[in-house]
């Protein structure tokens, strides 16, 4: 090894210490004129190279956080090849074992150097053959070392030795001088840096505190993010809850090609937003590629052309809210600076998306109990005026007894009858014996609502879903959210409907009306029904799965007719309910007009009933009930001729009948139910008396 720590060889000359002398005084004067360390070293060597043969300076100052001495060339009258930015391990470094022992330290054979052998490798490239290290130190620091290195094969003199010592003392205050001011440099502008940081944090978060809605405080974080880091592409990222997909919910892309648009819906599966989401850390890629991310969007962003992206967790209070997303055209965009200053744009943005999102919620809910208390008022001037159902025919017991059985559960209940037989009051009765019994009761009659419209009153719509569509509509199924929902007349639901409604029976689910965006429900349904559902599927008029899941629980409302006995207590019930309200103290019903009110069909049951009932208050002159009795007749009512067969006398009621509706056979104004049949019997007694429609017109009625 060729190592040297010995006094180099002596020299005595009076002059030599005199001129010695004036250059270090020069140096003195150098050190005090020059603040950049560059010119200073240029200064210095060329004050002492009159004095001292060198070709070149090294400088080597260490770095603790890595252990290593970082070398760089300050002065060379040669050519240096020295790799940028060389970093040497301390032990194997000549500077390194002469900053350790603070000792100089003598390289004479770069050849047969063995000790620090990438050093000498690269000295004796540069054609360094003599190397002169002395310690760079302080009375505060160690700094580093100092190397003075010699193209000739010639030692350094004692006295050459002496000086350069004696100038390293000077030097290494001028290094560590320049290190401080280039460390309050740094420090100030760290300074600068973060009041700007803070200063722009501050701006950003009061842009976002004065917005509450979601679509003005995405612009708003936007806007503001242009101002702080440079990107071209912003969107935010919502998970889409109990499900794998996430939703683009707005974006920002002014230069786009409309490739990656709002509403978006994807499998998160493969994308930035997944491993954010997973690690609740936010995550850079220098360079977007599909091998790493073979999610949507990645596909859609490189086709827009953007090539780096970086993905931010939104979180609060331990919650995640969702995910920016902050993308450039340029690789390698987003900077390690940039990424702190993100995270922390990050947390102002979950808390502001969290507040909008409470106040998106608690704007929602007031809509919703504002449609709600219309609802209920709209509810309170049109529902039954009798608070239960009264009877007490043993078909009427049983089927309380039903509503018992099944009211407690959660399952659909279709609910069959014919019109005005009360349905609806039997929809209620499960409501009020089912856990939701707390919750709203919302009823929907499809037939009365048309076709187009009803989509919109159950599922809801958005903004400028259709022409007058001018505000968000909250539909009835979310009204009914925890409670029940009663959908009457289900037979008159259109096909293009009963899918969507499926749905909602099977999965829970459903869109509103110009909307992506899926709403989960949890509504008890109740459907009625006067049509004859199985023959509707048979006819292909309404779709089998669809009735299947309606008719878990099927219960049958018995007409007024099959209830004769219930007659007599359903009149005093509406007798004293009439008369209260007019005011019209009735207290006998003739024995004739009750018989009357018992023997007819009541073809529009109690609906009709209650309507007769009321006509009969207002024809009471006094207290007892007038009945018109007259007006309790079949519209086929005929005084059969003698000896007429009784196939004849029903032959001439059918076509009276037919003749009154104008051949109009089902229907709630059809022969049927003014006969009090069904459609189906009625059919089969007009083919068994060969009645045919051709027939209604041209037999006159039979004379009595």
């Amino acid at each position: 090894m060729a190592v040297s720590i010995t006094e180099p060889r002596a020299t005595d000359s009076t002059d030599s210490e005199e001129r010695h002398l004036e250059a270090l005084v020069e140096v003195f004067e150098c050190i005090s004129l020059h603040g950049d360390l560059q010119d200073l070293l240029h200064e210095i060597a060329s004050r002492l190279r009159p004095l001292v043969a060198f070709d070149v300076i090294y400088v080597s100052l260490y770095d603790a956080l890595h252990n290593v001495m970082r070398v760089s060339v300050v002065e060379a009258s040669i050519p240096v090849t020295l790799p940028v930015h060389l970093q040497v391990p301390l032990d194997e470094s000549a500077a390194g074992f002469s900053w350790k022992t603070q000792q100089p330290l003598f390289v004479n054979d770069m050849r047969n150097e063995s000790r620090f052998p990438e050093v000498a490798r690269i000295m004796y490239e540069s054609n360094v053959r003599r190397l002169c290290v002395l310690p760079l130190t302080t009375v505060h620091r160690k700094l580093g070392a100092i190397a003075f290195g010699r193209v000739q094969e010639v030692e350094y003199a004692e006295a050459e030795f002496r000086l350069l010592e004696k100038a390293t003392a000077e030097i290494a205050l001028a290094v560590d001088n320049s290190l401080h001011h280039q460390e309050v440099v740094r420090y100030e502008k760290q300074l600068r840096d973060e009041r700007d940081r803070t200063r722009q944090l501050l701006d950003f978060t009061n842009t976002l505190v004065n917005n509450l809605g979601l679509e003005e405080l995405f612009s708003a974080i936007s806007a503001g993010l242009r101002k702080i880091i440079h990107h071209d592409y912003a969107s935010l990222v919502f998970p889409a809850p109990g499900t794998n997909e996430l939703t683009i919910y707005a974006v920002d892309f002014p230069h786009g090609k409309g490739l990656v648009r709002a509403n978006l819906s994807f499998n998160k599966k493969g994308s930035l937003a997944e491993r954010v989401f997973a690690t609740g850390m936010p995550v850079f890629t220098h360079l977007l590629q599909v091998e790493d991310f073979p999610a949507e969007p990645t596909h859609l962003l490189l086709a827009e052309g953007l090539k780096s992206a970086c993905c931010l967790p939104l979180i609060n209070r331990e919650r995640s809210v969702g995910a920016l997303t902050l993308a450039s055209v340029r690789p390698a965009a987003f900077t390690a600076a940039d990424a702190e200053l993100l995270v922390q744009i990050a947390n102002q943005v979950a808390i502001a998306l969290d507040n909008a999102l409470a106040f998106r919620e608690i704007a929602e809910l007031k809509d919703r109990l504002t449609e709600e208390k219309l609802y209920l008022q709209d509810e309170i001037r049109t529902e039954f005026n009798f608070d239960e159902i009264i009877g007490e025919n043993r078909e009427i017991k049983a089927l309380l007894k039903q509503v018992e059985t099944v009211g407690p559960t959660d399952a659909p209940v279709l609910i069959l009858g014919e019109t005005g037989t009360g349905k609806e009051l039997v929809a209620r009765a499960i409501h009020r014996v089912s856990r939701r019994q707390d919750r709203a009761f919302v009823k929907i009659n499809c037939a009365a609502i048309p076709t187009g419209l009803l989509e919109s009153e159950l599922f809801g719509h958005e903004k400028g879903a259709f022409t007058g569509a001018i505000a968000r509509k909250v539909g009835r199924l979310e009204l009914a959210h925890h409670g029940t929902i009663f959908l009457d007349e289900i037979g008159d639901i259109s096909p293009d409907l009963q899918p969507k409604l499926l749905r909602v029976l099977q999965e829970s689910e459903f869109e509103r009306l110009g909307s992506n965006t899926t709403i989960h429900v949890d509504v008890r349904l109740i459907a009625a029904t006067n049509r004859n559902l199985a023959q509707m599927v048979a006819d292909n008029q309404f779709r089998s799965d669809l009735y299947y899941r309606l008719r878990v629980f099927p219960i049958l409302v018995p007409p007024l007719r099959e209830r004769k006995d219930d007659i007599p207590l359903l009149v005093r019930f509406f007798t004293q309910k009439y008369s209260r309200r007019m005011a019209k103290p009735i207290k006998k019903i003739p024995p004739d007009g009750m018989q009357a009110l018992v023997n007819w069909r009541w073809p529009g049951n109690i609906r009709e009933m209650e309507n007769f009932i009321e006509r009969c208050l207002i024809l009471s002159p006094g207290p007892e009930l007038n009945v018109p009795v007259d007006e309790l007749k079949e519209p086929g009512d005929v005084t059969p001729v003698a000896g007429a067969t009784l196939e004849s006398a029903e032959r001439e009621c059918i076509l009276g009948a037919l003749r009154d509706t104008g051949g109009l056979i089902s229907g709630a104004n059809g022969a049927a139910a003014k006969l009090g049949l069904k459609r189906t019997t009625l059919q089969a007694k007009m083919k068994k008396l060969g009645i045919t429609r051709s027939q209604i017109g041209s037999e006159p009625h039979p004379k009595p």
